[in-house]
């Protein structure tokens, strides 16, 4: 689902090792909703800890299930849940989480956001760009600058909370009780945490 962005040649800018983690964080939920994980992916995923936080706790779930999933599984609870014959078990889009269909008014402010900041969808891509899994990887690449300079507090919450904040926590709460969700449950309260995490950190921020 998830499709490539571009953008002019990155600066170099430091960054704080917690917004490493946040950014970190956002790409590896992007890559897991983008497609089926591989056996890499699963290996990755098993190998990781989380501490006792909520967070870490989430972590620690999807740490577990990810030890006990094949490939082959994962790909088929993908299929059921994103996919389907028609449509999946979910439709992950801002548009339809926040208007009930596909490529409204949320897809097209999302392009206009995007072209002001020189994002542009890659030619092999042809979802819509408002899918959870590229707004993950768009979140990720503003923090550290991944396709141009990164992003100060300001300009991340502004993105966040017009793009993420209202249907993000909707979604990844729909991902965690669906039906079809094994392995993709423990994404759900993964995602679901940290959104919580990131609206919190976001409304204490300085305007």
């Amino acid at each position: 689902m998830s499709e490539e962005t571009q953008m002019s040649a990155a600066e170099d800018i430091t960054i704080v090792e917690e917004d490493r983690l946040r950014a970190d964080l956002y790409n590896f939920l992007g890559l897991l909703l983008a497609g089926p994980p591989d056996e890499g992916t699963l290996t990755m995923t098993a190998g990781l800890s989380g501490d006792d936080t909520p967070l870490g706790t989430a972590i620690n779930a999807l740490v577990r299930i990810a030890r006990l999933t094949k490939p082959a599984g994962v790909e088929s609870e993908f299929n059921k849940l994103f996919i389907g014959l028609g449509r999946g078990e979910l439709l992950p889009y801002a548009s339809y989480y926040l208007t009930g269909f596909l490529n409204e008014k949320p897809l097209a402010q999302l392009r206009r956001d995007m072209a002001a900041r020189g994002l542009t969808r890659a030619e092999n891509a042809y979802e819509p760009e408002d899918n959870i899994a590229s707004l993950m990887e768009m979140m990720g690449a503003m923090i550290v600058g991944r396709f141009g300079q990164a992003q100060d507090v300001a300009d991340q919450k502004n993105f966040f909370n017009t793009h993420i904040g209202p249907w993000a926590g909707h979604f990844f709460t729909d991902l965690e009780a669906a039906k079809n969700s094994v392995f993709y449950a423990a994404v759900g309260q993964v995602g679901r945490v940290f959104m919580e995490i990131e609206a919190e950190g976001f409304r204490m921020s300085a305007e």
